[in-house]
């Protein structure tokens, strides 16, 4: 993968409330994955799974005219050391959210074996079989893209697919999402998508709703490209939308992004 270097802002929208950016960011994504399938036989997306994602799902979910029988999904990281039935393991939670709902062409679940490393080179090896045209993806409150923390992300990772420690607020978010009753209960490693093989992909749209994710949104569009804010690497890609409501673009100047 290239190093990151070149800097481009991304498009920045902002909404009301997040439902209404929920629907516009899957209107975007609905659009852009009709005109793709216009002119090429498959199409390859990555998701995110987290409550952040909820509205553009559903909203996708709902999109007419998308044939998903030509669509192949990922998803872009996934817990250690939990139960295969876990409730909290991404690949379930997008499979009630999305996976289930839509007749997908193949769905490609991260499934941890009792080697790690080798699920990761064997996930790493089916996102490497051709191109993903589409990422929708989120940011965290510590501003991490996927699992990529600022303790362990590498804007220029040689990897595409890793096993990560997760930092303490990562996993905080977890329980302030309501996906853990505690702290106690969220894993402490994670496979990931590295930040270089997410920024591959042709298109990102980024849905960013919430107060708590008003620091990071700013320290994304504002702060200098490196991994303490791993979402910045965000602004080196030259097609990446960031839908915002006006509790997480709060922290903003006012010549950052518009309305709608």
């Amino acid at each position: 993968m290239t190093p990151i270097s070149a800097s481009t802002t991304p498009r920045v929208r902002t909404f009301a409330d997040r439902a209404t950016m929920g629907h516009a960011a899957a209107t975007d994504v609905a659009a852009n994955l009709r005109a793709l399938l216009a002119v090429q036989p498959r199409v390859r997306m990555v998701f995110a799974a987290a409550p952040s994602q909820q509205e553009l799902l559903d909203a996708l979910v709902d999109a007419p005219d998308l044939d998903w029988s030509r669509v192949t999904a990922f998803h872009m990281d996934e817990y250690l050391d939990l139960p295969a039935a876990a409730p909290q393991r991404f690949a379930s939670w997008l499979d009630h959210a999305l996976f289930d709902r839509v007749p997908l062409g193949s769905v490609h679940r991260i499934e941890p074996g009792p080697d790690a490393q080798q699920t990761a080179r064997e996930y790493a090896e089916a996102l490497a079989a051709a191109p993903i045209d589409l990422v929708c993806l989120g940011i965290g409150v510590n501003g991490h893209l996927a699992f990529n923390d600022p303790p362990v992300a590498d804007l220029a990772d040689p990897l595409d697919v890793k096993v990560v420690q997760l930092d303490e607020v990562c996993r905080q978010q977890q329980v302030d999402d309501e996906c853990f009753d505690t702290l106690a209960e969220v894993p402490h490693r994670a496979i990931t998508l590295t930040v270089p093989r997410l920024l591959a992909a042709g298109r990102l749209f980024c849905v960013v709703p919430g107060a708590r994710k008003s620091t990071a949104v700013r320290r994304a569009l504002l702060d200098p490209i490196d991994s303490a804010c791993p979402a910045t690497a965000l602004r080196t890609h030259p097609d990446c939308t960031l839908y915002l409501d006006r509790e997480s673009a709060g922290q903003l100047p006012p010549e950052v992004g518009h309305a709608g």
